[in-house]
């Protein structure tokens, strides 16, 4: 199935190099694949995998490796974000 995965800030530096300016990419996963299945191959930093949301909802850490992904699905991942 396919989904859009999206990461901001310095999190794009996962992505593949022709993705980083847009932030995003089409992948494609296996049926019922869960975040945590998705972010693996990324080799994120889980201390930077702070705010995720799927279709614009907030995904709890505890839910992460058990909500399971549906086609069309978007994911996007933000790092700790500080202001000033």
């Amino acid at each position: 199935m396919q989904i859009t995965f999206k990461l901001y800030a310095s999190l794009t530096e996962y992505l593949p190099p022709d993705r980083r300016t847009h932030n995003q990419m089409a992948l494609e996963v296996p049926e019922g694949a869960s975040i945590a299945q998705v972010i693996e191959p990324f080799a994120l930093p889980m201390k930077l995998v702070h705010l995720v949301l799927v279709n614009g909802r907030y995904v709890a850490p505890e839910d992460r490796a058990t909500l399971a992904l549906v086609e069309g699905d978007t994911l996007a991942i933000w790092p700790p974000i500080a202001g000033g």
